[in-house]
């Protein structure tokens, strides 16, 4: 009897191979992207064939130096259910900024701080939907593998890419700056309190600060600069080994050098990817961040007093002239204009991006209000005053507080993980664009990573506000992927399309003059 196949089978087993062939092609496309960041010899962005993901286990690496390894979580082979897109774009975004955002609204002033973080998240959002959109507007050209650099090459040139190139440097190598500064930080008050335990030495710091089990207190009531190692012993210990160790163990003077001999030679490995493993840890200090400024606000309780626009000694007016420093701060904490393509490339229902990345933002402003808002309430005004709150929230609790210890280790290991990431992304952009290799010579990344390390150890040791070099990066590298291109792209191709119109030209026009405004007001203020 001859065998006889139904006619459904057929149709089940060529749309299994035209479902295969597609996965397959998607595959490709991602991995020839990847390829193009790096010589095609390294292989630190391409998965190597023997660890090819799993149906339910692949990889997604950001332009910016975040790598997600996502279990479990997919619909089909390399992309991402919605749930996932989301998740990845709220942890690519949710940084160091995170940790300067009370301070911001206390700059700002607290009502206009709130305002100031929603408006900034819809201009924000509003431009990286254009950013979205601009590779599908180029019309005859297969972009299916172009980021929103090769976008600004189409368009202007040579000046373009070199242009992309130079504020993609300014985001990269200010972030590895606020990191180098912030591990000083985080390294300075660990060592400090796992010194003070071990030889049972009780220290209380020369600056104000609150009393009971919940201490807060304010380090730049020294004066300009917050004091290194003031403090005092009055408890058991021996008083010249602490004062040994307050002179080789300083925060700007010492432990900004002790770094280099750990993340120096890390910077100069061919292919860091293995450190793309732990970036896991960015979501755990996230969210551990949160556990902390919930406690310490149930303990403290709520402090406010509104003054519209009047000093208080204990609370600022709620409208400040200093607003734009939070606005610069605010243009780094909601960037992820340069990677969102290859993030919403991994959807699997392409139809649900704008969704998908509207609730991303609308939860990284939910991230950032929850811990803002809480740490600036729940400050205790008086006996401090608001104006205590500093660059980085965290200085306002003593080194002897366990669960800010806990979120500084957390911090410190996840930050010494993926600097070597931001590091490698640096090398690949600059020297490959200069020399076509990402790495020509151990000499041509030495130099590289010698100025890299030289920049952040300079900041830690004379210029250690996270806050003043988040909002200057920020404002400067936001100029052009957040505000000029993205609206400017957006015009030209109406312009060349015969679609644009009066309203929508002044509209972008208007937004890149407050990008332009944003920029020049952080020099000013």
């Amino acid at each position: 009897r001859p065998f006889h196949v139904e006619p459904t089978n057929i149709v089940s087993v060529n749309d299994d191979m035209q479902r295969v062939t597609d996965e397959a092609s998607a595959m490709n496309k991602r991995i020839h992207y990847y390829s193009r960041l790096t010589s095609p010899t390294d292989r630190a962005l391409i998965a190597p064939d023997h660890v090819l993901p799993a149906p339910d286990e692949i990889y997604v690496y950001s332009p910016l130096g975040t790598a997600f390894r996502v279990d479990s979580c997919t619909d089909g082979y390399g992309k991402n259910s919605s749930i996932v897109t989301i998740f990845v774009i709220w942890n690519t975004m949710m940084g160091t900024s995170i940790l300067s955002i009370p301070w911001g609204i206390k700059q700002a002033g607290f009502t206009s701080g709130i305002i100031l973080i929603l408006l900034m998240g819809l201009l924000t959002l509003y431009c990286c939907y254009r950013v979205v959109k601009s590779r599908k507007m180029i019309p005859l050209i297969d972009t299916s593998n172009w980021e929103f650099p090769d976008v600004c090459k189409y368009y202007f040139g040579s000046f373009g890419q070199w242009t992309s190139l130079l504020f993609s440097m300014v985001s990269l190598v200010g972030a590895m700056v606020v990191y180098w500064v912030l591990m000083s930080n985080f390294l300075f008050n660990t060592g400090k309190f796992i010194y003070n335990y071990v030889h049972d030495i009780n220290v209380t710091d020369i600056v104000p600060g609150t009393n009971g089990s919940n201490k807060v207190i304010c380090p730049s009531a020294a004066g300009d600069h917050p004091p290194q190692n003031g403090s005092m012993v009055f408890s058991s210990g021996n008083s010249t080994g602490f004062e040994l160790f307050e002179e080789w163990w300083n925060k700007s003077q010492t432990v900004p050098f002790y770094l280099i001999a750990v993340l120096l030679p890390l910077l100069n490995l061919k292919s860091p990817s293995f450190f793309a493993k732990f970036n896991v840890l960015g979501t755990v200090s996230v969210i551990y961040l949160i556990l902390l400024v919930t406690v310490k606000a149930a303990h403290l309780g709520i402090h406010l007093e509104y003054n519209w626009f009047t000093e208080d000694e204990f609370f600022v007016p709620e409208f400040r002239i200093l607003f734009p420093q939070l606005t610069g701060v605010l243009t780094l904490a909601f960037f992820i204009h340069n990677c969102v393509i290859t993030l919403l490339q991994n959807n699997k229902n392409q139809e649900n991006n704008v969704r998908d990345l509207s609730i991303a933002y609308l939860l990284v402003g939910l991230t950032y209000l929850y811990v803002g808002v809480i740490i600036f309430a729940s400050f205790p005004s008086p006996p401090l005053s608001k104006e205590c709150i500093e660059q980085n929230f965290l200085d306002n609790f003593p080194s002897n507080d366990i669960m800010s210890f806990i979120a500084r280790i957390f911090l410190l290991f996840q930050m010494m993980t993926v600097y070597p990431l931001l590091g490698y992304l640096a090398r690949v952009q600059l020297l490959r664009q200069l020399f076509g290799n990402a790495y020509p010579s151990v000499f041509h990344v030495l130099i590289l990573n010698i100025a890299i390390v030289g920049a952040g150890v300079l900041m830690a040791r004379f210029y250690p506000n996270i806050g003043g070099i988040i909002r200057y990066s920020g404002a400067t590298c936001g100029l052009a992927f957040v505000f000029v291109y993205p609206s400017l792209i957006y015009v030209i191709s109406l312009h060349r399309a015969g679609q644009l119109t009066w309203p929508v030209l002044i509209i972008h026009i208007f937004i890149i003059v407050l990008g332009l405004a944003n920029l020049i007001a952080q020099f000013l203020l």
